[in-house]
């Protein structure tokens, strides 16, 4: 069989603080292919972010191992781009100086840089907006550049945390469909963080549903529809009503637990 892409190899993660111990990841395994859409979903503290972190390298997992093209992650890499919820832009660069940070640490030449991100801020459509700084930017522009400057690494897989939790539901909507745009352009294994079963839905060719207390894996949902989807589709709701139902003891227990 061939190697996966990413395989996380029964990862249980612990944190340690002056309160004791807390067990945000328990015995959690994942397989992916390369060039497939993955989203995590589940409700806060099933540990979505925390996985999305370990597979970034950000974090070490207690037990267990992440591997990638058969190699265990030993730490941060430009291989593996990350586009947070915040946007993380750098305030006092320009969009086309943020783009370049990347390309610039790895030594390209200046002539590169600026082919590169011209390239990726065509690509999200912010081209006229190269010399404007974040501040002058929307919140959809934001993450346009947010994601721009992750591409710009030439990463073959794409970690994004929420990235669209922030905007109003027309962006977000918009920015879905443009996301998707651009996979398609440069396909790669995309893991996408997201509390939306609808965004999940539309979006993946697997939603990983996830609970928590610890955080595990409860459900590998394949999506068998092709793009672009409509989002009011039978089927798209259909698949919609299938995980929230997945979701909804969690839902249930929570709702017992705050009225107590």
């Amino acid at each position: 069989m061939p190697t996966p892409k990413l395989l996380v190899d029964r990862v249980t993660k612990t944190f340690h603080s002056d309160r004791g111990e807390f067990m945000a990841l328990k015995d959690v395994s994942l397989e992916a292919p390369s060039k497939s859409f993955i989203c995590l979903l589940g409700l806060s503290g099933c540990g979505k972010t925390t996985l999305l972190n370990l597979i970034a390298g950000f974090l070490e997992p207690s037990q267990g191992e992440i591997r990638v093209d058969g190699t265990p992650i030993k730490g941060a890499s430009s291989d593996r781009g990350v586009v947070f919820q915040d946007y993380a832009l750098f305030p006092w660069l320009t969009v086309q100086r943020n783009v370049q940070f990347g390309p610039h640490v790895s030594g390209m030449s200046q002539r590169e840089k600026e082919a590169v991100a011209d390239k990726y801020l065509a690509m999200v459509g912010l081209s006229e907006f190269a010399r404007r700084y974040p501040h002058e930017l929307s919140g959809g522009m934001k993450q346009r550049v947010a994601i721009a400057r992750a591409l710009a690494n030439r990463p073959s897989i794409m970690l994004l945390d929420e990235p669209f939790g922030a905007l109003d539901a027309m962006t977000r909507e918009t920015m879905q469909d443009e996301f998707l745009t651009l996979s398609a352009k440069e396909p790669k294994l995309i893991i996408f963080v997201t509390h939306s079963v609808a965004e999940a839905v539309f979006l993946a060719d697997r939603v990983i549903v996830m609970s928590s207390h610890p955080g595990r894996i409860i459900a590998d949902v394949a999506i068998n529809l092709q793009h672009p989807r409509d989002r009011t589709a039978p089927e798209v709701t259909a698949y919609a009503r299938e995980i929230r139902q997945l979701i909804a003891p969690e839902i249930r227990a929570r709702t017992s637990e705050a009225d107590m």
